[in-house]
C-alpha cells in the first residue's frame, strides 16, 4: 500500500527524471524509498493523533489497535522492500565512487610530487613513487570492476549484517600502505644501477627498521580476524542481537548498529589514522626503507585495537525478562490475570540495535503458553509506544490456558529470553 501511495501521482515518466520513482534506475529508488518512507510516517501520526480508523473498528480499543497495527505492519513492509532495492542499487553504483576515488588520490599524489619538486627537483624517488600508486590503482580498478555488484573496492570491507566493518577498514587501510610502500621499494630497486645504492633498498626491507610498522600491521588484521570470529560464535550462541541494514554507510566506522556514536569504534579508527599519517610521513622523508614507525606509537596502536576488541566482547547481551504485570488503564479495577487482558512484559534488550524500524518492530513475539502473539505496534507521535526496549504489552488471547503459564519473548533477531511463569485465572 505504501508502494502504490508513493507512486501516486508519478505518472509515466519513462525518462526517469524529476519525481521517479520505479526502481529501474539509481534516482528512481532512492526517490521510491523516500516516498513511501513519508507516507508512511505520514500516516503513523494520523494513527496516532486517532484519525483514519474505519467506523467497524473505532467502538473498540482492542480492535482499533489491532486494525492499526496490521495496516502499519503492511505499510512497513512495502518501506523495507523500497528500502532494499534502494541498497542494492546504491551498492551497484558504489564502484564507480571508489573507482573516481582511487584515481583521484593518484591525481592527487601526483600534485603533491609536483609542488613538493618545485626547487628541489624531480628525482627516481618521485617517480617510483608514481609507478607504485598507479600499481596499486590499477589493482583496486579490478577489484572494483569484479566486485561491482558488491560495492567494488569496499567489498572486502563490508560485513555480513551490509554495514561497513571497522576493524576490516582499519586492518585494509594499513595492508594498502605497506603494499605501496613495498612496491616502491621494488620499483627503486628495478631501477637502481649501482650495488651500493641495491644493497641500501635491500636493507631498507629489514626487520629491523620495519619492526614497529609491521607489528601493527599483524596486529590490526588478527584483530579484523579475530573480531568476525567473536561475532559469529556470540550470535550463534544467542549473546549478541545482529539484524541487517539496507546499506552501508562510512558512518558505520564510527557508530554501533543504533546509530549511536561508539567510542572503542571512535578511538581505534582515530588512532590508528594518525598512526597512517605518521607512517606515510616517514615513507616520504625516506623513501629508501619501510618507515620505522617508534615503538611508543606502535605501542599506542595496539593498546587501542585491544581497547576495540574488548569492546566487541562486552557489547551485546541475552534479552531478559524481569517481571510481567497485568496492564491497567486508568478506572479499572485491580484484578489477576484473565484471558482477553493486557500483559506489561517488563525486561531489556526487546528491541535489538539498529531494529527501531517498524518493519523489524513488528516481528517481535510474545510466546504464551503454546501460542504466539506478535506484539501490536501502538504509535505516537514521531515513533511507537509499544513494543519497547524494556516493555512490552500484549493481550492474552482465549486460546491461553488457564493455570500457570510460561512466557517469553522472541526478538526481531531470532533471539528468545528466559521463560517467566505466570498464573493466568478464568
Amino acid at each position: 500500500m505504501a508502494v502504490q501511495e508513493a507512486r501516486g501521482g508519478t505518472g509515466a515518466e519513462g525518462d526517469h527524471e524529476g519525481g521517479c520513482a520505479c526502481g529501474d534506475c539509481p534516482h528512481g529508488a532512492r526517490e521510491g524509498h523516500r516516498r513511501a518512507v513519508a507516507a508512511f510516517l505520514r500516516r503513523r501520526d494520523e494513527f496516532a493523533a486517532g484519525q483514519g480508523l474505519p467506523a467497524a473498528v473505532a467502538h473498540s480499543a482492542s480492535a482499533s489497535r489491532q486494525w492499526v497495527s496490521e495496516e502499519l505492519t503492511q505499510r512497513a513492509e512495502a518501506v523495507a522492500e523500497r528500502g532494499r532495492a534502494e541498497g542494492e542499487v546504491w551498492l551497484a553504483r558504489l564502484w564507480l565512487r571508489t573507482l573516481y576515488g582511487v584515481w583521484g588520490a593518484v591525481v592527487v599524489l601526483l600534485l603533491a610530487e609536483a609542488l613538493t619538486a618545485i626547487g628541489a627537483g624531480w628525482t627516481a624517488a618521485r617517480t617510483a613513487g608514481l609507478l607504485a600508486a598507479l600499481v596499486v590503482a590499477g589493482a583496486l580498478t579490478a577489484a572494483c570492476r569484479f566486485h561491482r555488484e558488491r560495492g567494488g573496492a569496499l567489498a572486502p570491507v563490508i560485513g555480513e549484517d551490509q554495514r561497513m566493518s571497522t576493524s576490516r577498514t582499519v586492518a585494509a587501510g594499513w595492508v594498502l600502505f605497506l603494499g605501496y610502500a613495498v612496491l616502491l621499494l621494488a620499483v627503486r630497486l628495478a631501477a637502481a644501477s649501482g650495488h651500493a645504492e641495491r644493497d641500501a633498498l635491500i636493507s631498507g626491507l629489514g626487520l629491523a627498521r620495519g619492526a614497529g610498522v609491521v607489528t601493527v600491521l599483524a596486529v590490526v588484521c588478527g584483530i579484523a580476524v579475530l573480531v568476525r570470529r567473536v561475532v559469529s560464535v556470540r550470535i550463534l550462541a544467542q549473546r549478541l542481537q545482529k539484524v541487517p541494514a539496507h546499506r552501508p554507510r562510512v558512518a558505520d566506522l564510527l557508530t554501533d548498529d543504533s546509530g549511536r556514536g561508539a567510542f572503542a569504534d571512535i578511538q581505534y579508527v582515530a588512532i590508528s589514522a594518525v598512526a597512517l599519517a605518521f607512517a606515510a610521513v616517514r615513507l616520504a622523508r625516506r623513501p629508501d626503507q619501510l618507515p620505522d614507525l617508534p615503538w611508543g606509537l606502535a605501542v599506542v596502536v595496539l593498546i587501542s585495537a585491544a581497547t576495540y576488541l574488548a569492546g566487541k566482547y562486552a557489547e551485546g547481551g541475552r534479552p531478559a525478562i524481569l517481571s510481567v504485570v497485568r496492564a491497567r488503564d486508568i478506572g479499572d479495577l485491580d484484578g489477576p490475570i484473565r484471558t482477553g487482558d493486557d500483559i506489561e512484559i517488563r525486561g531489556t534488550g526487546f528491541v535489538p540495535p539498529g531494529a527501531q524500524a517498524a518493519e523489524w518492530l513488528s516481528r517481535t513475539v510474545v510466546r504464551i503458553g503454546a501460542v504466539d502473539v506478535h506484539v501490536p505496534l501502538v504509535p505516537v507521535t514521531g515513533g511507537f509506544r509499544n513494543p519497547t526496549d524494556g516493555v512490552l504489552t500484549v493481550p492474552v488471547p482465549a486460546d491461553v490456558e488457564p493455570g500457570a503459564v510460561e512466557v517469553q519473548v522472541v526478538t526481531a533477531a531470532g533471539v528468545p529470553t528466559n521463560r517467566y511463569t505466570v498464573q493466568v485465572t478464568e
